[in-house]
């Protein structure tokens, strides 16, 4: 009809009545390229966005598991024809050649050393330049690449700064360009491609069983176990269904792979839609640790270690790792400082330094609050212990106390942050919390104490069994 990108739409609608016009939808768009994006991951794990419309692949060491090069970008642009779109493509050695190709040629396929050859006939809006750059160099009759490179490079350089360059030298293979993956490279892949399409749940089991086998494999030769794994489903239709686990402690036993994932694919429920089936099942393992071999009796059954492990995991796949957590240890005096929640699958669990207990060996409170809730509180002496303290509306005699232990300020994080003293104290129930004091009524027996009001502030900080 005439139309071509770039035309006005003032224009087009001038020529053309009853022209239909639809307002671009960016966000849209970015999302449709990243689910293209994870889709490609059937070829190879290294998939970059170019955006708007395009993708990076680095197909180095895969292509020959599709016949070749050219077999494989044959079968990507085939299976991408079929789910509706039209695309291009460049295979080169280098992703600033192939970026610099794309949509100028269909299927092109340039060997290693040929880059300078290739891109010589280009209009200069393929190295992608700035608008005003491209429009400037069009104006000095610069059109295409190779009267770029015909030029003294120092003229250039001074001319139109170095980035003009560096875009030549990527362009011809001079310089790499790097790229960005979208998702972590795994330490292990195992794929099954499928003829036949599966659907069923159990056929993705005896399938997943199988490829845990031979991970086990090369588990074994390296000394190690999974701590994360990833299982991918490629659906016909081009969507990607992805399952990940993980595991409190190293694994690389099938059986427990397989058990793990079923907790995962029972957690997920009606959400793992097959669609039309999946042509192709992948399992890669991100994280790996260390693993020793381990001496069993001759039941064959494991310890309450192992047994305790198990149903972490099982939990953690059920639930989602981030509702299985454990204390992270911090480096840090001050209570609420001192640990942090982490997921139980996220690295070993590490030891806890002799100061998460108190210098002198004082006992923690069994539940601490995340932040210290004000209390108010009556003393005989400015220095002592509270004689009874109202905390959330509720009046308590204090029987007994102990104390204080004294926990000073970290002036690297807060320069103004006090003193406190801790007290642990008994009411007439029974009950016992742990309380601190911050800052004092007379500066001449402790300047350290000081609150900017003169008066001292208690705190409620946790509560014992």
């Amino acid at each position: 009809m005439g139309l071509v990108p770039g035309t006005g739409l003032a224009e087009a609608k001038a020529r053309f009545l009853g022209l239909e016009t639809l307002a671009a939808e960016p966000d849209a768009d970015r999302r449709l390229l990243e689910a293209v994006a994870d889709w490609c991951d059937r070829y190879t794990p290294l998939v970059a966005l170019d955006p708007p419309a395009g993708l990076v692949l680095d197909i180095s060491g895969c292509a020959h598991l599709f016949g070749g090069e050219k077999a494989l970008m044959d079968d990507l642009l085939a299976r991408l024809f079929h789910q509706g779109f039209r695309a291009n493509s460049a295979i080169a050695s280098h992703a600033g050649t192939a970026l610099a190709l794309v949509g100028h040629g269909d299927r092109l396929c340039v060997p290693a050393g040929a880059e300078r050859a290739a891109v010589l006939a280009l209009p200069v809006a393929a190295l992608r330049l700035a608008p005003d750059l491209q429009a400037m160099l069009q104006r000095l009759g610069l059109k295409n690449v190779g009267a770029l490179l015909s030029l003294p490079r120092a003229g250039l350089a001074r001319r139109f700064s170095a980035g003009l360059l560096d875009r030549l030298d990527e362009a011809v293979g001079l310089a790499e360009r790097p790229i960005g993956p979208r998702r972590p490279v795994p330490a292990l892949l195992a794929e099954r491609p499928l003829f036949e399409p599966i659907s069923l749940v159990e056929d993705v089991e005896r399938i997943l069983f199988g490829l845990a086998g031979r991970l086990k494999i090369d588990l074994e030769r390296r000394g190690e176990g999974a701590r994360r794994l990833e299982l991918s489903l490629f659906r016909v239709d081009g969507a990607v269904n992805r399952l990940m686990v993980g595991a409190a402690r190293p694994v690389r036993e099938p059986a427990r792979i397989l058990r793990l994932f079923r907790e995962r694919m029972k957690g997920v429920g009606e959400d793992f839609d097959a669609g039309f089936g999946y042509d192709l099942v992948k399992l890669a393992v991100h994280d790996t640790e260390a693993m020793a071999e381990i001496q069993t009796d001759l039941s064959g059954e494991s310890g309450g270690e192992d047994a305790f492990a198990g149903l972490v995991d099982r939990l953690g796949a059920r639930l989602g790792e981030a509702q299985v957590l454990r204390l992270k240890p911090g480096a840090s005096h001050r209570p609420e400082r001192a640990g942090s929640w982490r997921p139980v699958t996220a690295g070993a669990p590490a030891s806890w330094p002799a100061a998460a207990v108190g210098a002198s060996g004082a006992p923690r409170p069994l539940r601490m609050l995340a932040v210290p809730e004000p209390v108010e509180a009556s003393f005989e002496v400015p220095d002592g212990a509270p004689l009874k303290f109202r905390w959330r509306r509720a009046l308590h005699v204090v029987r007994r106390a102990e104390g204080p232990e004294r926990i000073a300020a970290e002036w690297w994080r807060e320069a103004d942050a006090a003193t406190r003293d801790y007290y642990r104290v008994e009411d007439d129930a029974g009950r016992r919390f742990w309380l601190f004091r911050e800052g004092r009524a007379d500066p001449g027996i402790d300047p350290e104490l000081q609150v900017p009001d003169g008066r001292p502030a208690w705190f409620m900080h946790g509560l014992f069994a």
